[in-house]
């Protein structure tokens, strides 16, 4: 597998100006389109530290982004793009809260992706993404989406009957057309300074049966269930051959796909965490340096403001 990975990594070298080294990481979906659902962990390996050793090396590594963003928001040339994809129930919410609980939010933003609206559904489906893209300087997180458009629309192909598509469109192409659209808007985004990193939280089903009871046995949090969640579980086959289907079709090395056990919860927060982190390390961030004209009156300034 590491072979393969190489050699793919060689294969799409010249379709992007700068490609960064994507962070090492045995949960890297290779880019060779052999990446295989059911042969992925949906929980750690055996070893790892316990709850307690995890939590702290999390924080650890939640303190690490908070002085890397800083150093991001200062920089000011690159964005961060995270985006979030998994079954429901998988800790999308949770995992977002924990490894950025440090950040500044001044340089922080996450957009939630539903249904569309009207508006939306009156445009490309890259448009309603492409408005909520984090400016330089910042981390954005997509919580869901365009990959919807590969993953709930593919396993409920009738959605397509209200988006308005032109009658010519092909209905049997749709799908890899749609990939093709999404490695050619991530290319553009790395292109233009915006680092791309996807995250698949990789749940199985019985982890997904255990949360869906807590939420209806736990009043504080029946507020998260939806009867429709239940609903969707009769077609989790088909949404495991999607979310395969688009991670071998768009995991690449400027815009790699993680696919991170998701059963274990402390594990999945610090393994996104350390991904986080490595990726803003490899954008070779500093501080901008000050002015010359300005930086030869800082002595002034300082005898100024010294003698007040």
């Amino acid at each position: 597998m590491r072979q393969r990975t190489i050699r793919s990594r060689a294969r799409y070298a010249s379709a992007v100006t700068s490609i960064r080294e994507p962070f090492p990481s045995p949960y890297l979906v290779s880019f060779d389109g052999g990446f295989r659902i059911a042969e992925a962990p949906t929980v750690p390996p055996t070893g790892v530290p316990d709850k307690k050793h995890l939590k702290a090396e999390l924080r650890e590594v939640v303190d690490e982004l908070s002085d890397l963003q800083r150093v991001l928001y200062a920089h000011d040339h690159h964005a961060v793009l995270l985006i979030f994809q998994a079954m429901d129930a998988a800790g999308k919410d949770s995992t977002i809260r924990n490894v950025f609980s440090g950040v500044n939010p001044t340089g922080f933003q996450v957009a939630s992706f539903k249904k569309p609206s009207a508006e939306e559904l009156d445009h490309d489906f890259l448009w309603r993404t492409a408005r909520r893209l984090p400016e330089r300087g910042r981390i954005g997180v997509f919580n869901r989406s365009y990959y919807e458009e590969t993953l709930v629309v593919k396993v409920h192909p009738e959605y397509l009957d209200g988006q308005r598509l032109p009658a010519d469109v092909d209905r049997d192409a749709i799908w890899e057309h749609r990939y093709e659209s999404i490695r050619d808007h991530e290319q553009h985004l790395v292109r233009n300074g915006t680092a791309v990193v996807k995250f698949f939280l990789h749940v199985s089903k019985e982890a997904q049966r255990r949360r869906f009871l807590s939420r209806l046995d736990e009043p504080e949090k029946n507020w998260k269930f939806a009867t429709g969640d239940v609903h969707e579980r009769g077609f989790w086959d088909a949404y495991q051959q999607a979310y395969q289907d688009a991670l071998r079709a768009t995991s690449r090395p400027w815009a790699p796909w993680y696919a991170v056990p998701a059963d274990n919860k402390p594990f999945l927060r610090l393994t996104v965490a350390q991904i986080v982190a490595g990726t803003l390390r490899s954008l070779g961030l500093r501080y901008p340096e000050p002015d010359p004209d300005e930086r030869a009156h800082f002595d002034e300034m300082r005898r100024q403001l010294e003698t007040e």
